[in-house]
């Protein structure tokens, strides 16, 4: 079958839902979900604040090159951050701008939206290093389905089947490490490796997922 999407907005938010799974409930992205405000309590010290330097960095500008539905985003921002999230797929980038739309609607939420912003482009487009550079330069590339349990989720699999597994993500490090004024880092799965087989100067290792950094001397 054929994979069809279709955006519409119910209930006042944009959302996302595949024709081809009817038995699938839509998705778009919200950064007020209880799990964003849960990570967004766990401070500067969680693992993606270390990875990302915040602890070290005042107000850092991170670029989020593979923003997907922006939460590590929102939660960056959340703590102090100013990022740019680059979402090549035009669908998944609309539910973004909607998501930060109805976080500015909200008081609670509105100075951390204000320091994100929305860029519907391929990242390679923003690495130039003769462009912008940002001070960190933040990947988490979709990892290749391996039947494993990670992809439970319905929204992973509807992401995968609707932007693809990012082949191309390998290609990416070089020119991340070409812009970053002070590092580059890496979600990936516990048992993947090192992007583009490239090992990282210092790793931050959770549970299920772990931060490969890669410092800079900008």
């Amino acid at each position: 079958m054929t994979p069809t999407f279709q955006l519409a907005s119910i209930d006042g938010r944009l959302q996302l839902r595949a024709l081809h799974h009817p038995a699938y409930g839509a998705i778009c992205a919200d950064w007020t979900a209880p799990e964003v405000r849960r990570r967004i309590a766990g401070g500067k010290r969680q693992l993606l604040g270390k990875a990302v330097g915040l602890h070290k960095l005042a107000a850092p500008h991170v670029l989020d090159a593979t923003a997907g539905l922006g939460r590590d985003a929102f939660v960056l921002a959340s703590l102090g951050a100013r990022v740019t999230l680059a979402e090549r797929n035009a669908s998944v980038a609309a539910l973004l701008t909607d998501a930060r739309r109805r976080a500015l609607e909200d008081p609670a939420t509105a100075p951390a939206a204000g320091r994100t912003e929305i860029v519907a482009l391929d990242a390679r487009s923003l690495l130039d290093p003769a462009g912008t550079r940002f001070d960190v330069v933040y990947l988490d590339p979709m990892y290749p389905d391996r039947g494993k349990s990670a992809l439970a989720k319905k929204e992973l699999q509807l992401l995968r089947e609707l932007a693809g597994p990012d082949a191309d993500a390998d290609a990416l490090l070089a020119p991340a490490l070409a812009n970053a004024r002070r590092r580059v880092v890496v979600k990936r799965p516990l048992p993947a490796p090192p992007l583009a087989g490239h090992e990282p100067g210092l790793e931050f290792r959770g549970t299920q997922a772990r931060f490969d950094v890669y410092l800079v001397n900008a």
